[in-house]
């Protein structure tokens, strides 16, 4: 059984900080690359790296490929070589 509730308008966050979007989506942005591999397939090889984004634990970071990763955000190579 549902309880009425009276809201406590000191609680509530501007959405306008966090980002939200109209369709209430957001981009968690990187912060921070961890990790690099290359895999090596049949005919090429492909470069990794593990990306920590924000609001996230470190055991929860993403492979992702370094060619999209420095298209989209390149602020996060320019501080020297990325950690093998």
């Amino acid at each position: 059984m549902l309880k009425k509730c009276m809201g406590d308008p000191s609680l509530i966050i501007p959405t306008e900080d966090i980002g939200i979007k109209d369709n209430l989506s957001y981009e968690e942005i990187p912060v921070q690359i961890l990790d690099r591999q290359v895999r090596k397939l049949r005919t090429k090889e492909v470069a990794s790296v593990k990306v920590l984004r924000r609001n996230q634990f470190v055991k929860e970071a993403t492979w992702e490929t370094e060619e999209d990763i420095k298209m989209r955000y390149p602020h996060l190579f320019e501080f020297g070589e990325v950690p093998n």
